[in-house]
């Protein structure tokens, strides 16, 4: 991968959402929303405090997370859609 996160801002590939509801209803592309999980793909060092030592991040690579609906900015690396937020922006990790 060519792109590293700075600071405290952390990369993230969407998790698909199913293709069926519950009742086995098939949702068209149409109708789906935007799925709020993901998976990191990159963390940055963390942010400075006020005395310049860094704080250490929360997630790490590989931790599958949700976020917000509107969390993070929509970029494109190496041809691969991907999110870009804060780690403020993430609610926490799924186990």
């Amino acid at each position: 991968m060519a792109f590293t996160p700075l600071h405290d801002r952390v990369l993230v590939e969407r998790v698909e959402s199913e293709e069926k509801t519950a009742g086995g209803l098939i949702i068209p592309d149409s109708a789906k929303e935007k799925p709020a999980e993901g998976m990191v793909v990159a963390v940055g060092a963390g942010a400075k405090d006020d005395d310049g030592d860094r704080i250490a991040m929360d997630v790490k690579e590989g931790d599958k997370i949700l976020f917000g609906k509107w969390s993070g900015t929509e970029i494109t690396v190496d041809g691969e859609e991907l999110l870009i937020m804060k780690e403020n922006d993430i609610m926490g990790i799924l186990s």
